[in-house]
């Protein structure tokens, strides 16, 4: 079975086919009622059959018909999809394993059951057999980096059926950072009607000093991010916003500059930053400033109901908190020993903020520095000590460091590769990629990595066609890693999985992705002459 992730145990039979058609009845149990409306949606737009909820009919008096429903023996993301004659069952241990196994049922279906409307002369057959799944972890995750470049509202609901596709279950929303301010906040109107726009974007990497002189930005209405949150949930994806503090935080600074250090910079005169990379404007650490974020933190607390709030907590430069007398005199006050202690006292204030609401605090690894409330979680992303360290003082760790699983770094060695960053990650590297490092295989503090993450930073991703061409097909073998993947990486049988990428590339083109073939890019792919920042040689395992 060419099914993607691959699925636990798989159990073929012998027998006549199951055969789709317009007799073909769809129905439920009443715990999976929502999950038929959307099966019926998806299968009836590919096939054009109405899959009606009734008993269904076939020539000669017998019936045939797919029947979903929840047992709560299983695990509730596991599913058990039987196969035969004249039924397709689907038991999943809660919804999410009935989505989960519907969407391994529309794998078997053909590359065809991903399109949207139907196609002459098709025929739909299923071979008899049974298939029993479960994941492996519960956070298997996408950031996606909508701050540096916007992508509208339709891009954000096409990356959720994209992970949907792949059994993902977290989009990681970044909203802010220096270069925009992505979400509507009420109280604060100039956020967006400022913060959500820049003059123009570097070309490339940094150093080379590469422009495009045009305006860029957007931003999502309070009721574009119901939307997204509603899709999400329907999918059994859980949306979760990142809103950085105290660094990454001049787009803000920009729109109300008396957010910023304003004794040790002229704040009035910042704009939205067109630059990329570590920026010394920073949030000042008043009481002010601590009350604006927790305004802003309260309406995103309304729009977003999951449990995990991320607040970015990395690379904060310390030179404006040094040379301002205001924050040496804050830093004096609370009795801190440096900046250093003065960033931890920051991000902890907001994990205790957060927990008195029944939310949990998640930030980038540096927010280890200097201690965090128990209810806290770690992003580990430069490398996995980070992680180690979190998970042995118990905290939960979703992995996904900078070497292994950005997306952002390039995918092959050689000038055509567009705008090269960072490390070469192959398909095959993001296959081998293993979540639990050997330093925690085995110990109890293993069970604190609750997951892994691939992240998507789109300094040089520009358009939708560009993140598609980073994201795919690695983010399809990333998958698998988070769902499936038990064996030890050097074991993974990947020329296997290379064969079951062959169809489904099939399904990636029905889905219109416009992924990086296996031969290399497409003319239009290329960026010729963009200069990117490409590292030499292997990642470290740090």
């Amino acid at each position: 079975m060419e099914i993607i992730p691959a699925p636990r145990v798989t159990s073929p039979a012998s027998g006549t086919p199951f055969v789709l058609d317009e007799h073909t009845a769809l129905t439920a149990g009443p715990e999976a009622a929502g999950e038929a409306r959307r099966l019926r949606s998806a299968l009836g737009a590919a096939t054009g059959f109405p899959l009606l909820p009734g008993r269904g009919g076939l020539p000669g008096g017998g019936r045939a018909r797919i029947h979903l429903e929840v047992d709560p023996s299983l695990p509730d993301e596991g599913y058990r999809l039987e196969v035969g004659a004249e039924r397709v069952g689907i038991t999943g241990g809660g919804p999410a394993g009935v989505s989960w196994g519907g969407q391994t049922l529309r794998q078997l279906l053909g590359p065809d059951a991903f399109r949207r409307a139907p196609l002459p002369d098709r025929a739909w057959r299923l071979e008899p057999g049974v298939i029993e799944d479960a994941p492996r972890f519960a956070w298997r995750g996408m950031l996606l980096d909508v701050a540096r470049h916007f992508m509208p509202k339709d891009g954000v609901l096409r990356y959720l059926d994209l992970l949907a596709a792949h059994k993902l279950n977290v989009l990681h929303l970044h909203l802010t950072d220096d270069q925009g301010w992505r979400i509507e906040i009420q109280r604060y109107p100039r956020l967006t009607e400022q913060g959500a726009w820049r003059e123009r974007s570097m070309l490339g990497g940094r150093q080379h000093g590469q422009w495009e002189e045009r305006p860029h930005g957007g931003f999502y209405t309070q009721d574009d991010i119901r939307e997204i949150v509603a899709y999400a949930a329907e999918r059994h994806i859980a949306v979760v916003p990142e809103i950085d503090v105290p660094g990454h935080s001049q787009a803000a600074i920009a729109a109300y500059p008396e957010l910023g250090n304003t004794d040790a910079v002229d704040t009035g005169s910042l704009a939205v930053w067109t630059r990329w990379g570590i920026n010394e404007n920073v949030l000042a650490p008043t009481d002010a400033v601590l009350a604006f974020y927790e305004n802003v933190l309260t309406e995103v607390l309304a729009l977003f109901p999951g449990r995990f709030v991320h607040i970015g907590g990395d690379e904060c430069p310390k030179a404006q908190w040094k040379a301002s007398p205001a924050v040496r005199a804050r830093i004096a006050e609370l009795g801190l020993n440096g900046e250093d202690e003065l960033q931890s006292w920051f991000i902890r204030h907001f994990d205790t903020w957060l927990a008195e609401r029944g939310r949990r605090l998640i930030g980038w690894d540096e927010i280890l520095e200097g201690g965090l409330a128990a209810g806290a979680a770690v992003s580990s992303w430069r490398g996995y000590a980070g992680g180690i360290a979190a998970a042995e003082a118990g905290h939960d760790v979703v992995m996904c460091p900078e070497q292994q699983v950005y997306l952002d770094h390039r995918q092959a060695e050689g000038e055509q590769e567009p705008i090269p960053v960072g490390y070469v990650r192959t398909l095959e590297d993001v296959y081998r990629f293993e979540p639990v490092p050997p330093q925690l295989a085995g110990t109890a503090e293993a069970a604190h990595v609750i997951g892994t993450q691939a992240n998507v930073w789109t300094e040089m991703m520009d358009s939708a066609r560009y993140v598609d061409y980073m994201a795919f097909p690695r983010l399809c073998a990333f998958s698998e890693v988070a769902w499936s993947s038990l064996a030890p990486p050097l074991e993974r049988d990947f020329a296997d999985f290379e064969h079951r990428m062959d169809a489904h590339y099939r399904r990636l083109d029905a889905l219109g992705v416009e992924y990086r073939p296996p031969g290399g890019p497409l003319p239009w792919q290329r960026r010729p002459g963009v200069l990117g920042r490409p590292i030499e040689g292997p990642p470290p395992i740090v």
